[in-house]
């Protein structure tokens, strides 16, 4: 009986391009690289739940504030993943190429550019943290602590960003495990903080913020630790150098790698920060609703990432895959990689739609004690679940394009779908039928944005742009 091939052995091949690879070995690859990344992904929602479940338990109120800025954190989160990204992309084509030393060069010039760059972003976080209630349209009840629990969380976006460059570059040169196994056990270091901060403290949502911002710095702190002195690939041991001047020069930030940076990552910023305004404007229309609403409308945010947590997970996969096929400029294998990361995330996605819809009640239930909203909440998960196999595919989809470096029009049509189709619905349908009506807006908007995404995926013109863009890339 043959043995099954490992992980690195089958990234061996992706690289070296030794032989072809047959479908059983591409699915075992995307399964191996899929796993741990489902496992964190997951994880780091769980995370969330908790956050919301605790607070659940001392009254909707405190829910609802932190609800209410939410969306903005992702919106910030969004914009600091999407810097990360760009060195990180730059690092699975140096690998890919068989360049350990380019890809560390990567790394090093990432981690002054991404510290400076999460300070930008904690400092305007700061600045607007004491009007951003009432730009959402809050209940004054809500205002002073929404504004205290996101000035403590703006604190943790430089720790957030070194996180996501060490994270996403470990992920890149083909090391799941590590960094899925720490964002993973940031989630029990949540629980632990939360429990003093909230409970023990009297803290209440000022307490979930401090859980969260501690567990972000632990989280860092071993994960750049092992991306710097332990991966095989990475750790910068690796290069030697005789004259100290020349080695820090090799963190200045070069105007090759920040070129291509702006060009993989600018789309994906943009992106993210304009979705995430939707999902402000759209928090707006949801804020008159009342308490109830919004904190529904969290809480179903919550359980839901649970349904799609797995997808991102499998997307991250398919931007290792993808972005290491680019670098070895094997057009077959960016195409099958996709395709086969598709497929599998949108069964599982299918699967999850179908739990969330048997027992969303008792989901509910798990981070909430008030039945409107348990009863609200239940109802709009089961409008979602339709959505979940067509939302695989636009998720796993985007990875694949995001590891080819071909990120401006997937992020066009991400724009495109959640400001015309999500909105326009949201804002015909919420007056009369309330949350109700904005998810039956998501719903249908997701399962437009799924089908729209496999018809590029169907193109081969993404290909053939992504193979100009490493060989320039490459060369600089």
């Amino acid at each position: 009986m043959a043995r099954s091939m490992s992980k690195d052995e089958l990234l061996g091949l992706v690289r070296k391009g030794a032989r072809s690879m047959s479908w059983q070995e591409k699915l075992r690859l995307t399964i191996l690289l899929s796993l741990p990344a489902m496992v964190a992904q997951i994880s780091s929602i769980a995370m969330q739940i908790i956050d919301a479940a605790m607070l659940g338990h001392l009254g909707t109120l405190e829910s609802a504030t932190v609800g209410l800025v939410s969306t903005t954190i992702w919106m910030f989160g969004g914009l600091c993943s999407a810097f990360a990204t760009g060195f990180a992309v730059q690092v699975a084509h140096r690998v890919g190429a068989e360049d350990s030393e380019g890809a560390r060069n990567i790394v090093k010039q990432g981690m002054v550019a991404c510290l400076a760059f999460g300070l930008l972003m904690m400092t305007i976080g700061l600045s607007i943290a004491p009007m951003l209630p009432y730009w959402l349209g809050a209940e004054r009840s809500l205002c002073n602590g929404a504004s205290e629990y996101f000035s403590i969380v703006a604190l943790a976006f430089p720790i957030l960003e070194v996180n996501m460059l060490a994270a996403a570059s470990l992920r890149c040169s083909g090391n799941i495990k590590v960094p899925s196994f720490l964002n993973a056990s940031m989630c029990m270091i949540d629980i632990i903080f939360n429990y003093v901060f909230i409970f023990r403290l009297n803290m209440g949502t000022r307490g979930a913020a401090l859980g969260t911002l501690v567990a972000y710095i632990v989280t860092m702190l071993m994960m750049t630790y092992y991306l710097t002195m332990k991966d095989e690939r990475l750790r910068f041991s690796l290069d030697s150098t005789n004259a100290a001047s020349s080695d820090l020069q090799a963190f200045i930030p070069r105007k090759e790698t920040l070129k291509n940076v702006l060009r993989i990552g600018s789309p994906i910023g943009l992106e993210r920060g304009v979705m995430c305004g939707a999902q402000i404007a759209i928090t707006r229309i949801i804020a008159p609703l009342g308490s109830v609403a919004i904190a529904a409308n969290t809480f179903g945010i919550n359980i839901e990432s649970l349904c799609y947590m797995p997808g991102y997970g499998i997307s991250e996969a398919a931007t290792t895959m993808v972005g290491q096929s680019a670098g070895a400029r094997r057009k077959d294998l960016m195409r099958s990689f996709a395709w086969i990361s598709m497929a599998l995330g949108m069964s599982i996605m299918a699967l999850m739609g179908f739990l969330m819809a048997v027992f969303a009640p008792e989901m509910m239930s798990i981070v909430t004690n008030d039945q409107d909203v348990i009863d609200l909440g239940a109802e709009v998960l089961r409008i979602e679940a339709w959505a979940e196999p067509m939302f695989a595919a636009s998720i796993v989809a985007y990875g694949a394009f995001v590891g080819s470096g071909n990120t401006l029009i997937p992020s066009v049509l991400n724009l495109g779908s959640i400001w015309i189709v999500r909105l326009t619905l949201a804002t015909l349908l919420a007056p009369t039928m309330g949350l109700r009506g904005v998810w039956i807006a998501m719903c249908i908007e997701l399962c437009w944005r799924g089908m729209v995404f496999i018809i590029r995926l169907m193109g081969r013109s993404w290909t053939k742009e992504s193979i100009s863009d490493v060989k320039d890339e490459l060369n600089e």
